[in-house]
């Protein structure tokens, strides 16, 4: 090769492939498999995903699918970066979370963190949290100068705040110095709580506050707009969009009411959003929510300095588990990621035991040591917007901008935040949303692992002192695990009423290679529910003596839909003379339903099926029977 080459030997002696080409590829495959028959653009349709929000996932982006120009990092619209260095001089802000209401023991968490790589500290003030006067105990010891304080004080955000400022100047930190936010959110309080009775004049002691903040310490944030309360209200990317957008238009109007010029108080707001082991699609989030602030910023007339969005991304609460907590260390990896190459200034990762109750010191130090593997040793800070030119991503965060956009002015249009959350318009929207999600978890087309797929029953239970209890009244918090999670409740009162879990007989038909498939997606499915599998290979003739020693009140039958036409009517009637209450199929019963269920089957369980249901009924008929 020659210095004059403009490309490689080896690749121009092959055509370039087109799409035409790659579709008769994918029809071939789907042809044998059986899934379809459909040929050119339709088959490549058979294999898109459907997410939330309209938004359809196609299996081949190309340079034909690139949106418009996403811009530079640091420059107007911010898609790519509210800095045009990115994260990669000092890294993400890695800011743990504080939750402990005893100030001694918050001071602790908050020492030992700061010792061992955590940047800036969220602490949670008054209810749920230290109290205000225990402010000053539970930051003994921080270099306030050095570690940004970031307050979640809900209501008391005023008091929380003039004793946070106190302590700065008791401490001699310079002004030009101070960083750090406020957290005050009448929005987000309204939302978490219901109780508008002082929403105006809380909305003056936040204006308030950003004046202050400006004149005293600029460098620090008054307004937070948290995103959070719709999200673990079960709103989907685009309704978080949607809301954090009204809500800051909705501060930013206020504030320049109150005399705060638009630069000004765009500078005085942090957005914050959940992140999700979706990795794209929080990736594409964060790109669009600075898309679409820089927007609104430039139609209220702020210079491009002040229109970047400051993010602080937190690891979503609704995506942990209770069962199986192991499994968010690697939910909030992802989620973790996920964020920092989504462009976020500060990340949070959750503990794995969050959703437990008070989490221990094992747990924080997971958490901790989470974001430093990805800062120090995967240098996932060295690369600005490192998911930007994927056509992808790029047409995702396109995407999701535009279904985030379009809710915005569905607010908008409703009167603003406060009406929209005064009205019920959006509980009522967000409801809808989550209805349509539990959907998918209960028939398992969302699997949540450890939970409804590879649930492990022997595991001990992980137990932690009780957290605080959180604000109520207003939007609910949801978690992916509740349905299975009272499913596995009510199999641990009859674990421990009875000595013994609710248990089901797999009867396995036919040779190994025939039922194993089966055993295999049948046992999955009734452990999700606390449900104990015991299985044995059967015919009509051993049955009721191996469902007698196996101790269950139900059974599933397992094998190829072959062996069923042979079998399974005679082992099923065998199994309702030997006293099965409930007999189970695994499989699609097609054209001899008739013929099972006459011989006593009466459910049929299979991939897609409502698996709750399945496992509710299930439950009901051995907790009678028992």
């Amino acid at each position: 090769m020659t210095a004059e080459s403009t490309e490689l030997p080896l690749a121009a002696a092959f055509p370039d492939a087109d799409r035409e080409q790659w579709q008769r590829l994918v029809e071939g495959v789907l042809r044998k498999s059986g899934v379809t028959e459909a040929t050119g653009a339709a088959a490549e349709d058979a294999l898109a995903t459907d997410l939330q929000d309209g938004i359809r996932v196609r299996p081949l982006y190309t340079a034909e699918d690139s949106p418009a120009a996403s811009g530079r990092p640091g420059f107007p619209p911010f898609v790519r970066g509210g800095r045009p260095e990115g994260t990669t001089v000092a890294g993400w802000d890695v800011r743990q979370r504080q939750v402990h209401t005893d100030p001694r023991r918050a001071n602790e968490a908050v020492l030992a963190d700061l010792e061992n790589g955590v940047t800036s500290v969220w602490l949670t003030v008054g209810h749920g949290g230290v109290p205000v006067s225990g402010l000053a105990e539970a930051l003994k010891g921080v270099y306030l100068d050095l570690a940004a304080v970031v307050l979640d004080a809900g209501a008391d955000f005023a008091p929380a705040a003039e004793e946070l400022l106190r302590l700065y100047a008791a401490a001699g930190v310079p002004a030009a110095e101070v960083t750090g936010a406020l957290g005050a959110d009448p929005l987000g309080l309204l939302a978490r709580t219901g109780d508008d009775s002082k929403l105006r004049v809380q909305l003056e002691a936040a204006a308030r506050l950003a004046g202050r903040c400006l004149a005293e310490a600029p460098g620090v944030r008054a307004l937070a707009v948290d995103a959070l309360p719709y999200h673990e209200a079960g709103g989907s990317a685009a309704e978080e969009l949607g809301t954090s957008l009204a809500t800051g238009v909705a501060y930013l109007r206020h504030l320049t009411a109150a005399g705060v010029g638009t630069d000004d108080a765009c500078r005085q707001l942090e957005f914050r959003y959940a992140a999700t082991a979706d990795q794209f699609l929080t990736i594409a989030k964060l790109r669009a929510a600075r898309r679409l602030w820089a927007r609104v910023a430039e139609v209220c007339g702020a210079a491009p300095g002040a229109s970047a969005q400051v993010q602080h991304a937190v690891t979503s609460p609704v995506m942990m588990t209770r069962r199986d907590p192991w499994v968010n260390m690697l939910r909030t990896t992802v989620a973790g990621l996920s964020a920092g190459v989504g462009g976020a200034d500060a990340v949070t990762v959750l503990p794995f035991d969050a959703a437990l109750g008070l989490s221990d010191a094992f747990a924080r130090r997971i958490a901790r040591n989470t974001q430093s593997v990805l800062l120090e040793e995967s240098h996932l800070s060295k690369v600005i917007d490192p998911a930007g030119g994927s056509w992808y991503v790029e047409q995702l965060t396109d995407e999701l901008a535009r279904a985030g956009w379009a809710f915005f002015q569905e607010i908008e249009a409703a009167g603003g935040q406060a009406a929209a959350l005064r009205s019920g318009m959006l509980r009522e929207r967000l409801a809808r949303t989550w209805a349509r999600r539990t959907e998918d978890l209960a028939h398992r087309r969302e699997p949540i692992t450890g939970v409804s797929e590879f649930p492990f029953l022997a595991e001990a239970p992980v137990e932690r002192e009780p957290a605080p209890a959180p604000v109520s009244g207003g939007l609910p918090r949801v978690r992916r695990d509740d349905a299975y999670e009272a499913l596995r409740a009510r199999s641990d009162a009859h674990l421990a009423a009875t000595g013994a879990r609710p248990k089901v007989f797999l009867a396995a038909l036919g040779p190994v290679a025939a039922h194993t498939a089966r055993v295999a997606f049948a046992a999955n499915l009734f452990q999700a529910g606390g449900i104990e599998t015991a299985q044995e290979p059967v015919d009509a003739e051993s049955m009721a003596a191996a469902f007698a020693a196996s101790g269950a009140r139900i059974a599933a039958l397992c094998s190829s839909d072959a062996v069923y036409g042979e079998q399974a009517a005679a082992v099923a009637a065998a199994l309702k003379a030997a006293g099965a209450v409930r007999v189970f199929l695994a499989g699609r019963p097609g054209e001899r339903r008739e013929e099972f269920v006459a011989a006593g089957v009466d459910a049929f369980v299979f991939a897609g099926c409502d698996a709750v249901e399945v496992l509710s009924s299930a439950l009901d008929v051995m907790e009678v029977a028992g």
